[in-house]
Order: structure tokens, then C-alpha cells, then sequence
């Protein structure tokens, strides 16, 4: 059977969707024969896209949406994938300073265009930033909701390894 390939695309400033995208690669690469690739959102190509049989896009919450960089990954890569990518598995982790659900559903709308299939509910994490120096802080995500995604990004390696999506 030939490897499945999970892509993790991310942005960060203040480190907090790191952490959460960097524990969803631990969960998925427990699992054999799923090759993960994780990719800040600058570097992530069409081609990258394309090569993926699944997907995890991470976010912070800017601003009640989804960070530039991360629209501009999708403005880079939505033409060259629409219509190539249909059907393929997808999850959201957005790492919010209230409440995110804004950044996902944007996310979720630009999937739903590129006619993936979203696998779980966005996991949204609320670090409560609301002051302009919390905003700018460096975040420290805790272990409970690391879990969640690590155990996010398991599960989604294991249903493309068994073949499920």
C-alpha cells in the first residue's frame, strides 16, 4: 500500500498555534505509513497541497479571523487545487485570544470550495489574550489542550491509513 501523506500548514506569531500544530504531527506520525509534513504557511506551495492526501490548517485568531498569512496560503494555492483536491480529509485548529470560531469558519468556507471533507469540529483553543501586551505575549498552550490535538491529529493520520477517507 503506498504511504498517505498528511500536510500541517500553520502560521504563528506568538507561538501558540506552533505548539498545537506541532502536537497534531506527534499524534499523526505515531501512525505507520502516514508521512507528515509540516509547513509554515510562507513556505507551503500548490504542490504541497496537490501532494497531500489530508490536511490540518492551524491559525491563530487575528483580529476575529484567521491570520493574512494563512489567507495567503489559500490564495496561493486555491486555483491551482480546485477541483484537484475533492474529497480529500481536512481539520481546523485555531488559537484564539476569545473565542475563533470566525477564523474556522473561514477556513471552512474555502474548504468547503475546494470540496474537502471536514473529519472533526475546529479545535479551538481560547488563551483569553485581550489586553495588547497578552495579545503580544509569547503563548504557552497547556498539556490538556495539547492532548486534544495530538489526539486530533492521530486520528486523522489513522482513518488515512486505514483507508477511511
Amino acid at each position: 500500500m503506498t504511504p498517505k501523506t498528511l500536510l500541517v500548514v500553520y502560521h504563528t506569531m506568538t507561538g501558540g498555534t506552533e505548539q498545537m500544530a506541532q502536537a497534531a504531527v506527534e499524534g499523526a506520525r505515531d501512525e505507520p505509513g502516514v508521512h507528515v509534513r509540516l509547513l509554515r504557511a510562507p513556505e507551503a506551495q500548490p504542490q504541497d497541497v496537490l501532494g497531500a492526501d489530508g490536511y490540518v490548517f492551524a491559525t491563530p485568531e487575528n483580529l476575529a479571523a484567521m491570520a493574512g498569512l494563512m489567507k495567503d496560503f489559500f490564495d496561493r494555492c486555491y486555483y491551482a487545487a480546485l477541483d484537484r483536491v475533492s474529497g480529500r480529509p481536512y481539520a481546523v485548529l485555531v488559537c484564539a485570544g476569545s473565542d475563533g470560531q470566525n477564523a474556522a469558519r473561514q477556513i471552512d468556507r474555502i474548504a468547503t470550495g475546494w470540496r474537502l471533507r471536514a473529519v472533526a469540529p475546529a479545535l479551538i483553543v481560547c488563551t483569553h489574550a485581550q489586553t495588547p501586551e497578552d495579545i503580544a505575549r509569547r503563548k504557552q498552550i497547556g498539556g490538556a489542550d495539547l492532548a486534544r490535538c495530538r489526539e486530533l491529529g492521530g486520528a486523522l493520520a489513522a482513518g488515512l491509513a486505514l483507508g477511511v477517507y
